[in-house]
């Protein structure tokens, strides 16, 4: 199994930027995707961006050109880098490892909590 554990959540500014890490206790080089999800009070959780083991990034249309997911898989880690924060961005973001169509595991971390306020 794969243990995540997310950090670098904390309170910003609206117009700020924040930047997550996701450290991965075992290889992630042959995961299928490695994904950051995120769920704000009152809302159902949603996908905001993921990276495919051949390097392919998606990203929510919300979050698109202020976003974006890398990995190393020599340190085993996948980071997000948050640029032009808004409120609406505020929620509980998870670390996700999916384990792709053929073996569909989901591994998640613990979740790290995003706050952008003035």
């Amino acid at each position: 199994q794969v243990r995540l554990v997310e950090s670098g959540g904390g309170l910003v500014q609206p117009g700020g930027s924040l930047r997550l890490s996701c450290a991965a206790s075992g290889s992630i080089f042959s995961v299928y995707a490695m994904n950051w999800y995120r769920q704000a009070p009152g809302k159902q959780r949603e996908l905001v961006a993921s990276i495919t083991n051949i390097g392919k990034t998606d990203y929510t249309d919300s979050v698109k050109g202020r976003f974006t997911i890398s990995k190393d898989n020599t340190k085993n880690t996948v980071s997000l880098q948050m640029d032009s924060l808004k409120p609406e961005d505020t929620a509980v973001y998870y670390c996700n490892a999916y384990g792709g169509p053929l073996r569909p595991y989901n591994y998640w971390g613990q979740g790290t909590q995003v706050t952008v306020s003035s």
